[in-house]
């Protein structure tokens, strides 16, 4: 029998990728770029460490798909950004890559033309594009890392990671993110159990060596010295909500028990707003309401968010695609969230 017969049986090819190297120099980090993340990640890690008393607030489109339309958000967000400072640092939501329960639109990375197509060099081109174009406006930028190798080529431009709920728990997502270089928000599993995300957070703390890519492009051991900035991100789960006083307090409790800092941020979206985008401001003004009454655990919020509200399938006709229009789960619009974070930011001058 021959190795052919044995190897690579239901691989069709193996179409070659720039290195992380080539692509950082075909779009290298502007000087603008590089304060915006640096000065995100700085200002994450004090509202973590409890230097300083704002929320972090990870806003914007359940994914990109349009980088015009993000960018016209993004410009939009900046604008409030101003507005809200004193109170609130926001992150703008750029997730590329969607998770599937069977099949979909992978992301833009994966499928940029959203064809089926798959130019996967094409896509990490661009999202890195778009990445440095939302940077140089002086937003820091969040995402989700699912694919263990995307970070190597991206993330000199992001301030803020989440693990999601189908990744928590995952061995190869837990060591990357011991060696990412932002702070790095765990979900809580899709049934709503915490505790997952507290051995997630207490395994990305320590080292670990593991295979990945260097920047050359070649498989190369990855030794990291750990993540100490891992939080939870309470989301509901299982069809209901946690972000009410009893599930934050008991999130508390489990936190202290394992000797790990209380940082909780809230998901406004998924199960805790039963995947209805209008009961996102609910969820979102009942975490404030704690946060005025004197909870100290609750660090941040993500707000699910684009420019028109709802979603919309994608069409074969792309001409046709709404814009700024959500292709994945629905999230409110630029008006409803503009009044979420002006009406949070009154209050918190309350504090």
């Amino acid at each position: 029998m021959n190795r052919q017969d044995l190897e690579n049986i239901n691989i069709t090819s193996f179409d070659a990728m720039p290195s992380p190297e080539e692509l950082h120099a075909r779009l290298p980090l502007s000087e603008l770029a590089a304060n915006a993340v640096n000065d995100g990640r700085v200002a994450l890690r004090n509202i973590l460490e409890r230097k300083d008393r704002r929320l972090f607030v990870v806003v914007g489109p359940c994914s990109i798909h349009d980088p015009v339309a993000g960018l016209d958000y993004a410009r939009r967000l900046k604008g409030l950004q101003e507005q809200v400072k004193d109170t609130m640092l926001l992150v703008m939501r750029v997730y590329f890559e969607k998770p599937r329960t069977t099949t979909g639109w992978k992301g833009y990375i994966n499928d940029p033309d959203m064809d089926d197509s798959f130019h996967v060099d094409r896509g990490m081109e661009q999202a890195r594009q778009f990445l440095l174009d939302v940077c140089e406006l002086g937003l820091p930028t969040g995402t989700e890392a699912l694919d263990p190798i995307s970070p190597q080529y991206l993330g000199d431009l992001i301030a803020w990671t989440a693990i999601g709920a189908r990744t928590t728990e995952s061995q190869t997502h837990r060591e990357m993110s011991s060696g990412l270089s932002t702070p790095v928000g765990f979900k809580n599993g899709t049934d709503g159990d915490i505790s997952i995300a507290i051995n997630a957070i207490l395994s990305a703390s320590h080292p670990h060596s593991f295979l990945g890519l260097n920047g050359q492009g070649r498989v190369a051991i990855v030794r990291t010295r750990g993540n100490q900035h891992g939080h939870v991100v309470l989301r509901g789960g299982d069809g209901r909500p946690n972000y009410d006083t009893v599930s934050v307090a008991m999130a508390e409790q489990a936190l202290t028990k394992a000797k790990l800092p209380a940082n909780i941020v809230v998901d406004c979206s998924h199960a805790n707003s039963y995947k209805k985008p209008e009961l996102q401001p609910l969820v979102m003004a009942d975490v404030i309401n704690q946060v005025v009454n004197g909870n100290t655990s609750l660090v941040g919020l993500m707000i699910e968010s684009n420019i028109v509200a709802g979603n919309q399938k994608i069409p074969e006709d792309l001409t046709q695609l709404i814009y700024g229009c959500s292709v994945t789960d629905a999230c409110v619009d630029w008006a409803t969230t503009e009044k979420m974070l002006l009406e949070a930011h009154a209050r918190l001058l309350s504090r």
